[in-house]
């Protein structure tokens, strides 16, 4: 096998990968002029590699049809043993010269490489050693490869190639593989759970011609046709409850948003969540009903309501704890009350050296800046904060028993957000007036501050119910329940530099 030997030594594998794939390309020539077709038409299979494993049967010469990649090839004089991985793993298989024939057996030696695709056909049998194997009597090469897999170099280890060329992290990374067939786990776990609760899963616009739903810088496009700008959505929120305006009354959706924010390991400009509103509830519902849907995907997809991260253990045990945002400052920030309070916070802001960002200069918009700052990284455990100032709210109702402060919650996790929710505002000259309130804010200089949405208000006079709504991070929840700590390795193909040429 060509990839086995080596070439200069010890390459580096870009130095390995580049001859390889002129020897590659080399071998293609020869088939075609051979009138072999290296990219031939499907064979029918009739079983995968793991099928093979849980079939086994000593007595039994059943014939068996598989297909996979070539992962490694042992070859020994007349025997070869080589390893195929398809979609529910890897299989051995045992090539014998007396078995396949010279000339087969000849054509495999020369002209198969690891990374290639192949059908084969053979019966079962264990090895001295134990291992369940293939014995192949005929083989077809469906794909050709024309670069060497990185596995010789012991996986894919550079973390900006893993991203690039996902395919080969996946193929090169079972770890890789396993971490996003348990996101989509998670994910369908999620969605039977708000399913079983009577809800109904929809889609809403990718395409807004006013960016609401969420604080948040929004991407700009252009519609050619309608000569007219439109924004990447930053939320569903304001579709959705039109939606519960209309009568769909418990309703969400798994899909994703765009905003046009910095990246980090824990932001990326695209990324998945999940909204679900529900009607004749309150915030208070909110709660309950997100650490239910959490519990639920913690213990169907880990096993355990324990959950490892990094050095820590998570607990997902009912009932998680709960603070308000002032409660937080002082509990986990460690400030003293008089320290905060409305008279004290500019010092406060001055002597830690925070500036106050644009358009944000009221009492309860510094608290919150304060929380950001202070607080929210140290939180752990799941822990949900409530008592936001109203002013940084804008969607929200305001609490029945202190009008300064929203009905609104977020849920906390090992120092991220994983869930904000609260009571829908359905008062209509209310929402009007927070609206008008944004765009002052907007003119200010708050480029994450709402527009004004006039035809969402004429939805409102309508009369929307009394609803909770709450949107839940898909991509930092599947990073918690896989101990992941960056956004990148559980987003299939994150967001990424152009490359420079």
């Amino acid at each position: 096998m060509s990839d086995e030997k080596k070439i200069n030594g010890e390459p580096s594998f870009e130095e390995f990968s580049s001859s390889e794939n002129k020897v590659r390309v080399e071998k293609v020539k020869e088939l075609e002029k051979k009138d072999i077709n290296p990219w031939p038409q499907f064979k029918a299979v009739s079983v995968t590699c793991m099928q093979v494993l849980d079939e086994f049967d000593p007595d039994s010469e059943k014939e068996y049809e598989v297909a996979g990649r070539l992962i490694s090839v042992r070859e020994h004089g007349k025997t070869i043993f080589a390893h195929i991985q398809d979609r529910t793993g890897r299989l051995q298989i045992y090539i014998k010269k007396d078995i396949l024939g010279e000339a087969k057996f000849s054509f495999f030696s020369k002209y198969i490489d690891t990374g290639d695709i192949i059908w084969l056909t053979g019966s079962s049998f264990k090895t001295k050693k134990g291992e369940i194997t293939l014995r192949i009597n005929d083989f077809t090469l469906l794909s050709k490869c024309l670069y060497p897999l990185p596995e010789k170099f012991h996986g894919l280890t550079d973390v900006e190639s893993r991203y690039r060329q996902r395919y080969l992290d996946l193929i090169s990374n079972p770890d890789s593989l396993d971490k996003f067939k348990k996101r989509s786990q998670i994910v369908q776990s999620i969605r039977q759970f708000l399913l079983d609760k009577d809800f109904l899963e929809v889609e809403t616009p990718m395409l807004h011609p006013i960016p609401g739903g969420a604080t948040a810088r929004p991407f700009v496009t252009h519609h050619n046709a309608y000569d007219m700008d439109l924004y990447l959505r930053v939320a569903p929120e304001l579709y959705l409850k039109r939606l519960v305006v209309g009568g769909i009354e418990r309703v969400f959706e798994i899909n994703r948003n765009f905003r046009n924010e910095g990246v980090s390991t824990r932001h990326n400009p695209e990324f998945t969540m999940l909204e679900f509103y529900m009607a004749h509830g309150d915030y208070k519902d909110g709660i309950k009903l997100t650490a239910d849907l959490i519990q639920d995907a913690v213990q169907k997809n880990c096993g355990n309501l324990k959950v490892e991260f990094q050095d820590d253990v998570l607990d997902f045990t009912a009932p998680f704890k709960q603070l308000t945002v002032k409660e937080s400052l002082i509990e986990i920030g460690g400030f003293e009350e008089k320290q905060i309070e409305e008279n004290n916070i500019d010092k406060l802001f001055k002597d830690l050296e925070i500036e106050v960002p644009k358009g944000q200069d009221s009492y309860g918009a510094k608290l919150f800046v304060l929380f950001e700052e202070k607080v929210e990284s140290k939180i752990l455990q799941p822990t949900f904060v409530v008592g936001y100032p109203i002013e940084i709210s804008p969607l929200a109702k305001r609490d029945p028993n202190d009008k300064n402060i929203a009905a609104r919650f977020e849920l906390f996790v090992a120092g991220m957000e994983i869930a904000n929710g609260f009571t829908e505002l359905n008062d209509p000259f209310d929402q009007s007036e927070r609206f008008k309130s944004q765009s002052c804010a907007k003119e200010k200089g708050d480029d994450e501050a709402h527009h004004y949405d006039a035809d969402y208000i004429k939805a409102l006079e309508y009369g929307l119910p009394p609803t909770v709504g709450v949107g839940l991070g898909i991509d930092r929840l599947v990073m918690l329940l896989t101990n992941t700590t960056s956004i990148k390795d559980v987003i299939l193909f994150p967001t990424l530099k152009k490359v420079k040429e």
